[in-house]
């Protein structure tokens, strides 16, 4: 599986311009955008003014170090965003080279006469010429012709694949590159608002939207600062009551430590970081709430062809009726296939000529082809007189009514019965109106399908395959790919109305499709992923788009997801769990004056009151870029149920947070302690 080129967390080459970056988001217009942080800076604003102007009775120099590590405590903070971006960045270069100027060979409507225009004037609806060697200029949907196209520049995949006007494989890329052949395109979005380019700015965060979990979250951040302010606020009254002061130094460092500065600077990171994640894994999703979705899903959704096998069904056997010889049928279903070039047909000749030497290389001079058509469903050929054809049981019936009640027609149903209940699909071959047999046609699934879904079952998640096989078929296939359930016989309508019933009960939806009959049920699921090989209807449709066309890959899809949710939630447990550790060491060091009772407190046995406040500040701010690692690339996820996977998070991040503070505060005490630093 190709994955984007990455940047290794700690390089001079993303470190150094976000070092820079961090001290840029300092503008007040950005840091706003995080309240808590916001509220940090202010704080340190004040204190660095007071320190100029205000004598409280606190040494200059103890002053100045909280000042210091305030200021360190923001642009901690914004330096982990800035890391975050900057990992996009790296990546939307790249992307960038891939979108180089582009020229396009727009047709003039005559024949193949073109001129050569910029691809940035190109309009929706106009069509270029696309040849061997050229890259594809724009987004857009192939009318004419099949090609080999290059699309490593969007995937990292370097081997071709084919693209073709009709079906479900006519969406092409701008920046790939047609290795063979040529095509006709016509342009399906304005300049600059392709496919590459809202990569290009999801990549690089300039586009990302908070998720309803970060906007829940921060609303409580934003609470809980408002809480600690009120009750910071009422403390100089206490005092006076109990006739002393409290210096407001000191008051200003019991605030930072009381609201929760760790989470609040990680936050933005974390929701960065988890889109940059998927992005490596070539998937491009349209938003973080899709991301976030994609951990919570309950039931996923996958379109049969194209997804769970690998789109071409392909003959494996002839099956002659009583008394007719398999040479026979093969001999005449490869005369009725010789101008098929769907890969159907291709693969009939393919058999015929390898399983039974069937030495016919090319039709005659003279024969006539039978095209199909969606009337008939039927295709063949005419030969001196002779008439082959090929089609669907009930369409070749049809066509010889004299058929249906014969013995001939019961032994060609009972024969199609049994390839359908194979999971195949059955083709009926006749000559002069004389059944002959039927070609079984394969679906093929794909490799390692089955353990990939057993690996969702272990998610919690079901899963359903959408097919418009008939029921035996499609049960087959479902027993073979190993699916929890299937539809068969689906049309648009009833995916739709799949979908709504499971959203109805509660329950979150993904669904697989790179057709554009899937496109209503991409829009309508909660999580939708079309494959990158698909129609450009399903990609507009889908919230995710898989650049390797890989529908199993839902699997990291949701496993992302979930560690977002994870990394978040344990990150903002282990803030608040330090934060117990910080009020142990800070608010006995501050009122044991006014209330010697509260000496008590002071279990870490800290070695003075202003060494206490420096070592909790000091820590505060360390803690953020110890942290940065884990939140840019997140907690591990491993499949498990909800229960065991609470219990360890609190575990190692609820009680980990909880006594990593004391033995840490404790440590820089001592530190700051012998260097007389407090």
């Amino acid at each position: 599986m190709a994955r984007t080129a990455t940047k290794s967390l700690f390089t001079a080459e993303l470190i150094v311009p976000a070092i820079g970056d961090a001290f840029r988001k300092l503008d007040p217009r950005q840091l706003v955008r995080n309240p808590v942080m916001f509220v940090t800076a202010t704080v340190a604003a004040l204190l660095t003014v007071l320190l100029l102007v205000s004598a409280d009775g606190l040494a200059t120099g103890f002053k100045l170090q909280l000042v210091i590590w305030l200021w360190l405590t923001v642009l901690f903070g914004t330096f982990a965003e800035a890391l975050a971006e900057g990992r996009g960045k790296a990546q939307a270069a790249s992307l960038r080279d891939a979108k180089a100027e582009l020229k396009a060979k727009r047709l003039l409507g005559v024949g193949d006469t073109y001129e050569l225009v910029p691809a940035s004037r190109l309009d929706v609806g106009e069509v270029v010429l696309v040849e061997t060697g050229d890259l594809i200029p724009s987004d857009g949907e192939v009318i004419e012709g099949v090609a080999s196209v290059n699309e490593a520049a969007i995937t990292g995949e370097s081997a071709p694949v084919i693209r073709e006007a009709g079906g479900d494989r006519s969406a092409v890329t701008a920046g790939t590159r047609v290795i063979s052949d040529q095509i006709k395109v016509r342009v399906t979005v304005e300049p600059g608002q392709g496919f590459l380019d809202r990569m290009i700015a999801l990549v690089e965060g300039a586009e990302r939207q908070k998720t309803p979990n970060e906007i829940a979250l921060t609303i409580l951040l934003v609470g809980l600062t408002i809480i600690f302010l009120i009750a910071v606020g009422t403390i100089p009254a206490f005092a006076s009551y109990a006739g002393d002061s409290v210096p407001v130094t000191l008051l200003a460092a019991l605030l930072i430590t009381l609201i929760p500065t760790t989470i609040a600077a990680l936050l933005s990171a974390i929701g960065i970081a988890g889109m940059d994640r998927l992005v490596r894994f070539n998937v491009l999703a349209k938003s973080g709430r899709a991301v976030e979705a994609a951990g919570d899903v309950d039931v996923l959704l996958l379109d049969k062809t194209g997804t769970i096998t690998i789109g071409d069904r392909q003959a494996s056997e002839f099956r002659a009726l009583s008394g007719i010889d398999k040479d026979e049928l093969a001999t005449a279903a490869l005369l009725s296939s010789l101008a098929d070039e769907t890969p159907e047909g291709r693969s009939i000749v393919v058999l015929a000529r390898d399983a039974f030497e069937v030495k016919v290389a090319a039709l005659p001079s003279g024969a006539e082809v039978i095209p199909f058509t969606a009337q008939t469903r039927i295709s063949g050929v005419q030969i001196d007189g002779a008439v082959i054809q090929k089609g669907a049981v009930d369409s070749i019936l049809k066509a010889h009514p004299r058929l249906g009640e014969t013995a001939a027609a019961t032994e060609l149903r009972r024969i199609t019965d049994e390839i359908a209940r194979a999971g195949g699909t059955p083709l009926a071959v006749a000559k002069d109106g004389r059944l002959l047999g039927a070609v079984f046609l394969k679906d093929v699934v794909k490799a390692g399908i089955r353990e990939r879904f057993t690996e969702l079952r272990s998610m919690g998640i079901r899963t359903v395959m959408i097919t418009g096989d008939n029921p035996l078929t499609a049960a087959a296939i479902a027993a073979e790919a190993g699916v929890d359930d299937f539809l068969a016989q689906a049309t648009p309508e009833d995916k739709l109305a799949l979908i709504r019933k499971e959203q109805a009960e509660g329950k979150l939806v993904a669904m697989c499709g790179d057709g554009t009959n899937d496109a209503p049920a991409l829009a309508q699921a909660d999580v939708g992923v079309a494959m990158n090989t698909g129609t450009q209807a399903a990609r507009e449709a889908g919230n995710m788009v898989d650049l390797d066309s890989d529908p199993t890959k839902l699997i990291e899809v949701v496993g992302l997801g979930k560690q977002l949710l994870m990394t978040r939630g344990s990150l903002t447990t282990f803030s608040v769990a330090n934060d117990v550790a910080k009020y142990f060491a800070i608010i006995p060091a501050i009122f044991a004056a006014l209330y010697p009772g509260l000496g008590v407190l002071n279990v870490m046995g800290l070695g003075s009151p202003e060494s206490a406040v420096l070592s909790a500040i000091i820590f505060n701010a360390l803690i953020i870029p110890l942290l940065v690692p884990l939140a840019l690339k997140g907690v591990t996820y491993r499949p498990m149920d909800a229960g065991s996977l609470l219990r360890r998070n609190l575990t190692v991040y609820g009680l980990g947070g909880l006594l990593a503070p004391f033995a840490g505060i404790k440590i820089i005490d001592v530190a700051v302690t012998g260097l007389g630093l407090a």
